[in-house]
């Protein structure tokens, strides 16, 4: 009886050490999370310093671009603020759907223009600051603002569109698969696996591509068209550059990083007190379910390290 009793401790024990472990699993899991998310070291209401009601607002942009809602509600939220005088587009990446690209670039414009146009009473000056990539639909954001500040080695540019489908009507064939099609319209289904596309469809969307290229090009030279050195279409071709080459070709108008490039602002616009960035964030409520998104994106992230392992990219190593 009394070694049934033991044995019964000894499970309850290593039950709880379980238990104990598992709680600090998920905690380390979940501050882990929060530490890539704020991998510039910007928490919520982070400020270099508090001192003086003026600041500096900073909007991450990270990663790519699939959607406007939040972008633009935190632009708004920046713009509605009254002790933030002036508005930094913190640029993290490598680009993204074409149409909510563009509606932030819309909303970024309108508030620079306000400003602009009201001789400081009315919008607020927007600028942007690079951080490692802002390539494609990532610097199409960074164009919309009036000035850019990159580091020497950050990837900029990629100005270019891309457009791809995949013709599976080999493995269709070699699996003994035959899908049919039901369509109403000529063109209706244009890009579906089951065949290639014929020589009238690839020069139809040939042609839709090089149309958005032709926006991609006349939304930068709105902003930068007595900026860019040489002819734009020449660097428009879906290359990349180094933060320093693209300084050179006008693509970029000062290099220097975030705190550097706010610090040129805050002395610009003769702001009151000390520095101060605001970083502009959604205030989000912790509970369970948002603990379990946590960890459901520190899994994604793992596995898209592990699926991208192999692309290259620029490093200090």
């Amino acid at each position: 009886m009394a070694a049934q009793k033991q044995k019964s401790k000894a499970v309850i024990g290593l039950m709880s050490l379980v238990a104990v472990f598992f709680v600090v699993l998920v905690i380390f899991s979940v501050y882990t999370v929060k530490v890539f998310k704020n991998v510039d070291g910007n928490g919520d209401g982070f400020n270099l310093s508090s001192k003086g009601s003026d600041s500096i607002g900073v909007i991450e942009v990270n990663g790519v671009i699939f959607d406007s809602k939040d972008l633009v509600e935190l632009i708004h939220k920046a713009e509605e603020d009254k002790t933030v005088k002036a508005i930094v587009m913190r640029v993290n990446s490598p680009g993204g759907a074409v149409a909510p690209t563009q509606e932030v670039y819309d909303e970024i414009r309108r508030i620079d223009d306000s400003y602009t146009k009201s001789e400081g009473k009315e919008g607020k000056p927007i600028y942007a600051s690079f951080s490692s990539v802002a390539a494609s639909g990532g610097y199409y954001l960074g164009a919309a603002t009036r000035r850019i500040c990159a580091l020497p080695g950050t990837i900029t540019g990629s100005i270019g569109v891309i457009m791809q489908f995949m013709d599976l009507s080999k493995l269709y064939e070699f699996a003994k698969l035959n899908p049919q099609t039901i369509k109403a319209g000529k063109y209706k289904d244009v890009g579906q696996p089951n065949r290639a596309l014929t020589e009238e469809e690839y020069k139809l969307m040939t042609t839709m591509t090089a149309g958005v290229h032709k926006q991609f090009i006349r939304d930068i030279e709105k902003t930068r068209k007595d900026k860019i050195k040489g002819n734009i279409e020449d660097h428009a071709q879906g290359q990349v550059f180094s933060g320093e080459d693209a300084f050179n070709l006008g693509l970029v108008d000062e290099l220097s990083g975030l705190w550097s490039c706010a610090r040129n602002i805050h002395k610009e616009l003769k702001l009151k007190g000390e520095l101060n960035l605001n970083y502009i964030k959604k205030k989000k409520k912790f509970n369970f379910l948002d603990m379990v998104g946590d960890l459901e994106e520190a899994s994604t992230y793992v596995k898209e390290m592990v699926k991208n392992s192999n692309t290259p990219l620029m490093m200090y190593k």
